[in-house]
């Protein structure tokens, strides 16, 4: 399965799958206070959790010991990992709600498909500082390069490089990202430096 081979589900692979379900149940029927909760089953669930992570109620995931993320990451809710495959999500990565990340798929071949229910995991890479916004699909195989937005609602079936913009079904680049990026949330303020001064003398104000 790992490998990117056709494999069928067995009795192994279905107790792992029950393993992960039965720490995701406790996990989405926490209170929403129970963050030190959260945190515990979060480290036991993933084959690597950075500090500093935080996944909205509820989550999905097949196995979770297929998944790796990397430190500051947020999550929003119905967020759903499929990591028949590696999913490899890299420092300072957003999530949009009801986003789902596959690694997953079955075979074109409908003799394949029906009579042998075979199945196949390609894994998905997420660069550092990506966001995605609400109601993105990841495909299997996909890379998302460092730095770069997926816009809400957006298919993604094949790899988006570094440092652009992307949205549509399926998604495709439309632009960089360039400084203007940076001046335009800044509102008139000289420099980033500006803004982050005066907002901590409180002559800006923000939620």
């Amino acid at each position: 399965m790992i490998k990117g081979e056709l494999y069928h589900q067995d009795k192994v692979l279905f107790e792992l799958n029950m393993q992960a379900r039965d720490k995701l149940f406790d996990y989405n029927h926490l209170r929403y206070r129970d963050l030190d909760k959260r945190k515990a089953i979060l480290n036991d669930l993933l084959g690597e959790a950075g500090e500093n992570i935080f996944i909205e109620l509820p989550l999905q995931v097949d196995y979770g010991f297929n998944i790796h993320i990397g430190k500051n990451f947020f999550g929003n809710n119905n967020l759903t990992m499929a990591d028949a495959a590696k999913i490899v999500i890299g420092d300072n990565v957003l999530i949009g709600p009801y986003t789902g990340i596959y690694t997953g798929g079955h075979s074109i071949d409908p003799g394949l498909r029906a009579k042998e229910g075979a199945e196949y995991a390609f894994p998905v890479t997420i660069g550092n500082n990506v966001w995605l916004g609400a109601n993105v699909t990841i495909t299997p195989g996909v890379t998302i390069g460092d730095n770069t937005v997926i816009g809400a609602g957006s298919v993604v079936t094949k790899d988006i490089p570094d440092n652009v913009v992307a949205y549509g079904n399926p998604a495709r680049v439309a632009r960089k990202i360039n400084t203007q990026d940076r001046k335009y949330y800044f509102h008139g303020h000289k420099t980033s430096q500006d803004f982050i001064d005066r907002l901590e003398r409180g002559e800006v104000f923000h939620r």
